[in-house]
């Protein structure tokens, strides 16, 4: 699947920044920018919250849209990234895009609290968000039991306009997998991600 080059620029989540932040993302909105992306890393003390700035952000534009560039999944929780996610989406009129991360600087996830993951069991998380990120945006109540996140009972809400999250590699599948069991394809994924992540 084919997908349209888009352009953007970065804005940097510090605390003492925010006018540049915001200067810098009125310039993508004016000139017609697609993407403006805001770096997740709530271990960083000198960042404010990367969601919340994206919030703001978005009030402050009309049609630029904002991402995590990239989510931090070990600090949030995907149930709850979800709802976040459609709630951005909803509130700045569909303009919000997720990008999810493994979670990538060991010893600052582990300082906040969160666990430290392998690169395998990164991947694996990886993919359980999605999971739980595409049955939350389905709009139905649902449950989820994953070796890293459990959601016992599950009450979406707000649907976003969101598209659903697509696994690395699921643009570049090749016509012998479409078939395989998502097991063998897991499996192969996993092998490759521990390889890619290390």
């Amino acid at each position: 699947m084919t997908q349209p080059v888009k352009f953007g620029l970065n804005v940097d989540p510090n605390t003492g920044g925010l006018p540049i932040a915001e200067r810098i993302t009125a310039i993508a909105d004016a000139s017609g920018l697609n993407l403006v992306g805001v770096q997740d890393h709530p271990y960083n003390d000198g960042f404010t919250d990367t969601l919340a700035l994206i919030t703001w952000l978005a009030a402050r534009t009309s049609h630029v849209h904002l991402f995590p560039n990239v989510a931090n999944l070990p600090l949030r929780p995907p149930a709850m990234l979800a709802k976040q996610a459609a709630t951005i989406d909803v509130l700045s009129a569909g303009r919000f895009e997720l990008g999810l991360g493994a979670g990538a600087f060991a010893d600052g996830i582990a300082g906040m609290g969160g666990p430290r993951r392998t690169a395998g069991q990164a991947r694996g998380a990886l993919s359980e968000a999605i999971d739980i990120i595409r049955a939350s945006w389905a709009g139905e109540p649902y449950s989820y039991q994953g070796s890293y996140y459990q959601v016992p009972d599950g009450r979406p809400g707000p649907r976003p306009g969101l598209h659903l999250p697509r696994r690395p590699g699921d643009d570049q599948q090749r016509p012998d997998r479409i078939g395989q069991s998502r097991h063998r394809r897991g499996r192969r994924q996993r092998r490759r991600g521990q390889r890619d992540l290390q």
